[in-house]
């Protein structure tokens, strides 16, 4: 079993070094660490009183993983969820922030269980996930993985701009939806062709 350490310097290292694509509304980003996180927990790297680009750059990968460790991990409360969703939970935590909780909760209400997605894990979340983990771990893994796919699809189904992160200019599968697909077990992976008509609409 992975240590969340070690999961951490996983994500760290599928999220890749600085990019300053316009095209992200998370802006200048290193190692998955956003600028506007960065300037949330006030990490000015340079001193110079302000949290700018430049601080960005200076971020090291160890700091990266702390960052996700104590913000992204800890805090949110994902060390409470069952072990078999904890990673991927994790994962989109870091991608998607409170949305990724939102999104297990909606599986959740879709489960039949009475439960708010207001992407926070209290009590009645986390009762609820554990119920269905009892049942079966292995199809709650991989029913929130294919939730997380569906979540990518339909921001860029919304946003063409988006599309480049979940298709490659090849017309294969994006960052985003390997990403996913990570954490789904490969007989719920889409085939090349169930991709190609999946993004057929997007041209």
């Amino acid at each position: 079993m992975k240590t969340v350490r070690e999961i951490a310097e996983e994500i760290v290292h599928r999220e890749g070094g600085f990019v300053n694509d316009p095209d992200d509304p998370g802006g200048a980003t290193k190692y998955g660490v956003t600028i506007h996180t960065m300037r949330r927990l006030g990490i000015d790297l340079d001193r110079d009183g302000d949290v700018d680009t430049a601080d960005v750059r200076q971020l090291t990968r160890a700091q990266a993983v702390d960052i996700f460790i104590e913000h992204y991990f800890a805090r949110p409360g994902i060390e409470k969820l069952p072990q078999a969703l904890q990673a991927s939970v994790f994962d989109m935590h870091v991608n998607a922030g409170a949305n990724a909780v939102k999104i297990l909760q909606r599986l959740m209400r879709d489960m039949g269980y009475k439960i708010a997605a207001d992407g926070v894990i209290g009590p009645q979340t986390l009762a609820a996930v554990h119920d269905a983990a009892a049942v079966d771990r292995g199809l709650l893994r991989d029913s929130y993985g294919i939730a997380r796919r569906n979540y990518y699809f339909r921001i860029a189904d919304r946003r063409p701009a988006s599309r480049k992160y979940a298709r490659t200019r090849a017309g294969g599968k994006g960052g985003w939806i390997q990403r996913a697909e990570e954490f789904i077990s490969p007989k719920y992976h889409l085939s090349d062709a169930e991709f190609r008509a999946r993004v057929s609409a997007w041209g």
